[in-house]
């Protein structure tokens, strides 16, 4: 399965339309996708009381995330979508992003060493952000503040979806070009899962 995350406040905008077009190449192959749409969890951010090092999982909260880390544990696949907001990724996200510390080990040595229990399952991941500028480097830590939990978590990112120009609600589906990225990715990541 593969589990799409958008962190957008704003419903039918372009990360929805970029989950959907995701959700269309993994149906049109076959392969189940279960979409996620953060600002319809409510959850808080991690608050870093340390007690899912003894719980192997967040037992601070029972919140949307409760919801959501059956989804991510499921999942093999992992699709995450965020607006840019201030050169970075939504607040949505970034809470969503450090909820996921939960599935760290660490030893007790100073400076701690760390494994994470996703890694080593064949994890792959796509990550896409969407910025009204057309300048990549207005995204800012965008696509890093997604790339690099990721990877430390285990995932291997098999695409990058950079979609500037657009900030029109929806605008996104209506762009060929990249829907064309869009699909493509999708693709790759199906295909990277079926190796």
């Amino acid at each position: 399965m593969i589990l799409g995350v958008e962190g957008s406040p704003r419903r039918g905008g372009n990360s929805d339309a970029m989950l959907k077009i995701f959700s269309s190449v993994c149906e049109q192959q076959g392969v189940p996708f279960s979409g996620a749409h953060l600002r319809d969890y409510r959850y808080e951010p991690c608050v870093g009381c340390e007690r899912c090092r003894k719980d192997k999982i967040c037992t601070k909260f029972h919140d949307g995330m409760t919801m959501l880390y059956p989804k991510i544990l499921e999942s093999k696949g992992l699709v995450l979508i965020s607006p840019v907001h201030n050169y970075n990724v939504t607040a949505w996200m970034k809470s969503f992003i450090d909820r996921l510390y939960c599935f760290y080990d660490f030893t007790n040595d100073r400076p701690r060493g760390w494994s994470s229990r996703l890694a080593g399952q064949g994890r792959k991941a796509v990550i896409g952000a969407i910025a009204e500028q057309v300048d990549k480097t207005d995204m800012g830590f965008t696509l890093d503040a997604m790339r690099m939990p990721l990877e430390a978590l285990g995932f291997e990112i098999v695409a990058e979806l950079p979609v500037l120009g657009i900030f029109d609600a929806g605008k996104v589906k209506k762009n060929e070009e990249e829907v064309a990225k869009i699909e493509k990715a999708a693709s790759a990541l199906v295909s990277s899962l079926q190796k």
